[in-house]
């Protein structure tokens, strides 16, 4: 993904890290995707090319496992309810499954876009 990130200055200083953590856990808990069984990568708007074709090539069974868990949280949000404890996610399960793969084909649609744009020159 591409941007200004502050991510390893504030992994670094403790100061930053002590102020930031409460605030970012206060942000998760607040947001509730994990009280409907879904994990960060799942809540991803799948709107932009490099999100689908990270989608796309997702092992089978980790596609499955996503497709099952919206499905999931759909019928909580449609019976408006949440899960139990014991299904709702807890944050050691909260793994980013799904941002290492759209941190490659960025990479990748960057390469090809660059490709696509040099310029040829004849002497």
């Amino acid at each position: 993904m591409s941007g200004i990130t502050l991510i390893n200055q504030v992994k670094a200083s403790k100061f930053l890290s002590g102020v930031l953590q409460p605030v970012a856990n206060a942000f998760v808990n607040a947001s509730g995707y994990r009280k409907l069984g879904l994990r960060y990568d799942d809540v991803l708007r799948e709107e932009t090319d490099i999100i689908r074709e990270a989608v796309n090539r997702l092992p089978d069974n980790e596609g499955y496992e996503r497709v099952y868990r919206m499905k999931v949280a759909f019928q909580y949000s449609l019976s408006h309810t949440i899960a139990t404890k014991e299904n709702a996610i807890k944050p050691e399960e909260d793994i980013r499954y799904l941002t290492p793969v759209i941190d490659e084909v960025a990479v990748e649609f960057a390469e090809k876009e660059d490709f696509n744009n040099i310029k040829s020159y004849s002497k």
